[in-house]
Formats: structure tokens, C-alpha cells, sequence
């Protein structure tokens, strides 16, 4: 009994260890696996947790930049309403005369000679050069004071005008002498008056002080040196207004009695009230380097005290202005003829009055026609009765160099030629502004 019993037992223990063994032999494989598992698992993870991370790092990097843009967008609407702020404090209100008259681009001039339309009120000299391709007028000695050359040259500025010149600001000469000074000016004089002028004077003393804006400005009802005005605005290069080694535009607006005063289109000066000047020169003290102005350019007009407003500007001017052209059906002829109507008169004298404030506009002057008879007969008509205009406008002055007469016949209606009031719309002259 006991030998079965032993041997049950051993049987068991054989039994029993090789269960162990396959028992650990599948504990074995299930903990290689387990561990397999666990560092498959581990590596997934981490394989996730760095996906994760990058996805955190794409999200962070994405919420990063959306807070950059933001960030720039909020800098520039900075920038933009800091932008707007300058502009409305320096009120870039600068509005040219609509009525040229006086132009200056230099282009036409001989290199080495005296510009032809400036003159020496005083003493100096000046001739045509070029900088940076840009020819202009300039002085050759160290005391120069021009004026340009119009019909009437101590009387010539409207109520209403506008002024305009590109200088080159170099460094000066006297960079090295503490108090050392050199200046341009722009100084408005009066009629019969030759001594006492109103100055916009530019200062040069170094590169350290830069350039200063200054005005000496003529009170209305002047009685002595007591009545002028006068004001400074320092170190226009340091403050970035003035571009040195540059061409730099300046400008000026007066209405009736106020003065403002422009640099690259910045508002230096708003003066509400000064003598109304009678004509203007430049002047020039110094020796600094390429001193001179070109592309000068003084007009009728420009803008109001508080507005701008065209309501003073004449039939003529104004139509010139907007659409290049002035056309009339108030100058008359007698029926089939050249011959001017006596009514005609006060239309070309308009006209003319235009034209000889503006000396260097060129005008086609043309005859029109409705279609009531041949073109045989419209044609050479139309061409004469241009011919006619042109000589009355001579006769008052006007140059007729700058009119050329052109007959249109009835070529080009702009009614119906099949009523009267069409015809009469027909019958017209036309000046084309070239």
C-alpha cells in the first residue's frame, strides 16, 4: 500500500514538477512576454507621449505664433493709429494752385549758363548744374539774391497762392566753426518796397546742429520793426524732416493774410497773419555745397483758410482744371462768315485773361460747325473762324505761339443736328489744353 502511496506520490512529484516546469516554462514565456510587452507597451508610449509632445509642441507653437501675429497686428494698428496721430498734429494739407504761373524744371537749360527765367535783383551769380540728375540753378558766389522773371516783377502774387522748390541740403562748410552760418532763404517783398521783406530762412550751422527753419514775417499795417513775427524750428535733420545728401521738396500756401510753411510734406509753420507780399526772390549767404533750388513752381490759388473751396476760379479756370478743356458756344460769328460778332468779345476776353496768366500753356483752338451745308464749305469755314479767334486773342495780348487754329467742320456734333437747339450746341469753339 505504502509502495503505491510512494509511488502515486513520486509520480505526482514527477508529474508535479514537470507541470512546474511547463508552469514555469509558460510563467517563463508569459513574463518574456509580459516583459516584451511592457517595453512594447513602454516603447509605444513613449512613442505616443513624444507624438503627444510634438502635437503639445505644434499646439503651443501654433497658440505661439497666433500670439505673435496678435501681437504684431496690435504693434501695427500701434503704428497706424500713431501714424494718424502725426498726420492729423502735422495736418499734411498742402494743396497746389490750380493756375500756373510760373514753372521752372530746369529740363530745357544749358549746362554752365545763367537759367533764362531768373534774374539778379542785387548782386551774385548763378548757372545751370546737375546733381544726382537733376539739373538746377546754382549759386556761384557766396552773396546771391534771383527773382523770376515776370511781366511785372514787383507785383505779381495773388491773394491766393502757392510756392514750391526742391533744394539739395549738403553738409556745410563751416561744419567745423561752432557759430559758423550759412543760409537760404525764400523772402516775400512788397510792391515799391524794396528793403523790407518777410524770410523763411534756412539755417545751416554742422551736422551736429543740423538744419533750422525760421521765419521773419511782416505784420499786416506795419509800422516799424516791432511788427514782425518771428519763430524757429530747430535741427530739421535730427528730427528726420529735412533728408540730408538729398533732394528735399518745400513748399508754401498763403491766402489773403495766412502763412504756412512745408517740408517733404510735413507743416512746419501755420502763421495766421502777415502782410500780403507783392513778389518773392531767393537769397543765398554762404558757401555751402550744390546751393541752388529747381522745379520751382508758384500758382493762383489753393487752399482756403479753413477749406478748400473753388468757387473764386472763373468759368474758364475751372473747366480747364477739371476736364483740360474750356468750350463756348458765346463766341458768334456772322452767318457763313469769319467775321466776329462784336458780343463775341467779352467770352475771348476771358479767355485771354486765363491764357496770359498761364504764358506757357498751349491751347488748340477749334472751330466747329452744325451740319447745314457741304463740307465743302464747313470745313475751310470752320478752319477760319479758329484763325479768327486766335488773331483776337493776339490782339489782346495773348501769344500766339502757343494757339494753334484747327477747323473741325461738322465732324464731331455733340447734339442732334436735327433741331435748332442742337445745331446751335454744334456751333462752338473748343480750347484744348496741350
Amino acid at each position: 500500500m505504502k509502495k503505491i502511496v510512494l509511488t502515486v506520490a513520486a509520480l505526482l512529484l514527477i508529474s508535479a514538477g514537470m507541470d512546474a516546469q511547463n508552469i514555469l516554462g509558460r510563467l517563463g514565456e508569459r513574463a518574456k512576454q509580459a516583459v516584451e510587452n511592457n517595453i512594447g507597451n513602454k516603447i509605444e508610449q513613449g512613442v505616443n507621449d513624444v507624438l503627444d509632445g510634438k502635437k503639445k509642441d505644434k499646439k503651443s507653437s501654433k497658440q505661439a505664433e497666433e500670439a505673435q501675429e496678435a501681437e504684431e497686428a496690435q504693434e501695427v494698428a500701434t503704428k497706424v493709429e500713431e501714424a494718424d496721430a502725426v498726420a492729423q498734429n502735422a495736418k499734411n494739407d498742402f494743396v497746389r494752385g490750380s493756375v500756373i504761373l510760373f514753372e521752372d524744371t530746369m529740363d530745357g537749360e544749358q549746362i554752365g549758363e545763367f537759367p533764362s527765367k531768373w534774374d539778379i535783383v542785387d548782386e551774385g551769380s548763378m548757372e545751370v548744374a546737375i546733381i544726382n540728375g537733376k539739373k538746377y540753378a546754382q549759386f556761384t558766389t557766396d552773396d546771391n539774391t534771383v527773382t523770376p522773371l515776370m511781366e511785372n516783377p514787383k507785383n505779381y502774387l495773388p491773394e491766393v497762392f502757392t510756392l514750391e522748390w526742391d533744394m539739395f541740403v549738403s553738409k556745410s562748410s563751416t561744419e567745423t566753426t561752432e557759430y559758423g552760418e550759412e543760409t537760404f532763404c525764400v523772402e516775400f517783398s512788397y510792391p515799391n518796397i524794396d528793403y523790407r521783406t518777410s524770410e523763411l530762412r534756412f539755417w545751416w550751422r554742422s551736422w551736429d546742429d543740423g538744419c533750422s527753419l525760421r521765419y521773419y514775417i511782416r505784420k499786416p499795417n506795419f509800422q516799424g520793426d516791432a511788427d514782425y513775427l518771428d519763430g524757429e524750428y530747430d535741427d530739421l535733420i535730427g528730427k528726420k524732416v529735412i533728408k540730408k545728401n538729398a533732394w528735399n521738396h518745400f513748399a508754401v500756401s498763403f491766402n489773403k493774410r495766412a502763412l504756412k510753411v512745408y517740408v517733404n510734406g510735413i507743416r512746419i509753420f501755420n502763421i495766421p497773419s502777415m502782410e500780403a507780399p507783392g513778389w518773392f526772390f531767393y537769397h543765398q549767404q554762404g558757401n555751402f555745397k550744390y546751393r541752388g533750388f529747381t522745379n520751382v513752381v508758384l500758382a493762383k490759388g489753393g487752399v482756403d483758410l479753413y477749406e478748400q473751396k473753388t468757387t473764386n476760379l472763373s468759368a474758364v479756370e475751372r473747366a480747364i482744371l477739371e476736364t483740360g478743356k474750356f468750350v463756348t458756344n458765346n463766341i458768334l460769328f456772322e452767318t457763313g462768315k469769319a467775321t466776329l460778332k462784336p458780343e463775341s468779345m467779352a467770352e475771348i476776353e476771358k479767355i485771354a485773361d486765363y491764357m496770359k496768366k498761364n504764358p506757357s500753356a498751349r491751347f488748340e483752338v477749334q472751330g466747329h460747325t452744325d451740319n447745314q451745308g457741304s463740307d465743302k464749305i464747313n470745313d475751310p469755314l470752320s478752319q477760319q473762324r479758329a484763325e479768327a479767334v486766335v488773331k483776337a486773342l493776339e490782339g489782346l495780348g495773348v501769344d500766339p505761339f502757343n494757339l494753334r487754329p484747327v477747323g473741325k467742320g461738322s465732324h464731331e456734333p455733340v447734339a442732334d443736328n436735327g433741331t435748332d437747339e442742337g445745331r446751335a450746341k454744334n456751333r462752338r469753339v473748343e480750347f484744348i489744353k496741350k
